[in-house]
C-alpha cells in the first residue's frame, strides 16, 4: 500500500489529513482504493459528492457523515455512521461543521455482490446506512477502525475484515455478475466511456434492449448513463491534474480536454459539468480544488 497524500496534525485541535492507498491484492478486483481523511478546526463547509464509476462506502471515525441532499431528491437528509451509496448521475451535498473524518472505499459495481452482498443496481441513486446492507458487520467494522491508532492500522482492519468477507462470498456459490455485464463494464472503463453502446451489445451477443436491462439491474445505470459518468470522471480527474501542474496564470486548454475525453467540443464538456457537477469546469475547480476528496482524486495514479 502506498500513501499518496497526507498532511499533519498540530497540538491545537487543528487537523488536516488525507491518505489514499490501494487495498490488499485480494480486494483489488472489487475495491480501487481507500481514502482516509480527517479535518478538525476548519470552517464549516459543503462538499458536492459527484457521479463516479464507484459506489461510495464510508466508515466514519469521529462523527457521523451528514448528507444534506441526496442524488435522489426524494430521499430525506440524514446522518450516517457507515454509508453505502450506489452509482448516480446527480450530485449529493455533504456538510460538516468544521470536523469530518472517515475512510471512503471506492467500490466497483462489479464488486458490490462480494462486499455488500447485493447487486449495485439495488442501491442506484440512493444512500443507506451500512447496517441496512451488511447487518452487524457494519458496526463491528466501524468500531474496529475507530479503535485503530494509525492510518496503516485502520487500513489493515479493512483488509482483514473485507478479505474474509470476499472469501466467504467466493466459497458460498451465490450468483455472481454475468460475464457479459462484467465484460461490458470493463470495456466502458477501458475506453473512458467512449465505446459505442451498439458495439457492446454486439460483443455480448445480446440485443441492445437486453443489455440495457441486465446492465442496469446489476450496475445501477444503463450502459449509456454509465459511459456518461465514466467520461465525466475521467475529465474531472484530468482537469485536477492539469490544475495541479499548470504554471501560475497558464490556461487549462479545455477544448483539448474535451477532445481527449470524447466530448463533441468544449461546449459539450461545459454542459456536462453543469449537469453533473453543478457548474462549468473552471467554476467547479475553483469551488472544490481544496477539498480533501478532490486533492486525493488529483493524486490518484493509473
Amino acid at each position: 500500500m502506498v500513501a499518496r497524500d497526507s498532511a499533519g496534525r498540530d497540538g491545537t485541535g487543528y487537523a488536516d489529513e488525507s491518505v489514499s492507498v490501494r487495498p490488499a491484492p485480494a480486494l483489488r478486483p472489487y475495491i480501487a482504493r481507500y481514502d482516509g481523511y480527517r479535518q478538525a478546526g476548519v470552517g464549516p463547509a459543503t462538499h458536492a459528492g459527484l457521479p463516479s464509476p464507484f459506489l461510495t462506502v464510508i466508515v466514519t471515525l469521529d462523527e457521523p457523515l451528514v448528507i444534506a441532499e441526496h442524488p435522489d431528491p426524494s430521499q430525506p437528509a440524514g446522518e450516517y455512521v457507515t454509508l453505502a451509496g450506489g452509482l448516480h448521475t446527480a450530485p449529493a451535498l455533504i456538510t460538516h461543521d468544521g470536523r469530518q473524518s472517515g475512510i471512503q472505499l471506492a467500490l466497483s459495481p462489479i464488486g458490490a455482490r462480494a462486499i455488500l452482498g447485493l447487486p449495485a443496481g439495488d442501491l442506484a441513486s440512493i444512500d443507506v446506512e451500512g447496517s441496512d446492507v451488511i447487518g452487524p458487520l457494519a458496526a463491528e467494522l466501524q468500531q474496529r477502525v475507530q479503535a485503530a491508532g494509525s492510518w496503516p492500522d485502520r487500513f489493515a482492519v479493512l483488509d482483514d475484515m473485507l478479505s474474509r468477507r470476499v472469501r466467504g462470498y467466493l466459497d458460498s456459490g451465490r450468483p455472481d455478475v454475468s460475464p457479459e455485464v462484467a465484460a461490458s463494464w470493463q470495456r466502458l472503463l477501458a475506453t473512458g466511456g467512449t465505446v459505442r453502446i451498439g458495439a457492446l451489445a454486439t460483443e455480448t451477443g445480446w440485443s441492445d434492449r437486453h443489455l440495457r436491462a441486465r446492465f442496469a439491474a446489476e450496475v445501477g445505470l444503463t450502459p449509456k448513463a454509465a459511459a456518461r459518468v465514466i467520461r465525466f470522471y475521467r475529465a474531472r480527474r484530468l482537469l485536477l491534474r492539469r490544475a495541479a501542474c499548470a504554471p501560475a496564470g497558464a490556461g487549462l486548454d479545455l477544448a483539448g480536454l474535451a477532445a481527449e475525453c470524447g466530448y463533441y467540443d468544449q461546449a459539450h464538456l461545459d454542459a456536462e459539468f453543469r449537469a453533473l457537477a453543478g457548474g462549468a469546469p473552471t467554476t467547479w475547480l475553483a469551488r472544490e480544488y481544496r477539498n480533501l476528496q478532490a486533492v486525493a482524486l488529483a493524486a490518484e495514479r493509473g
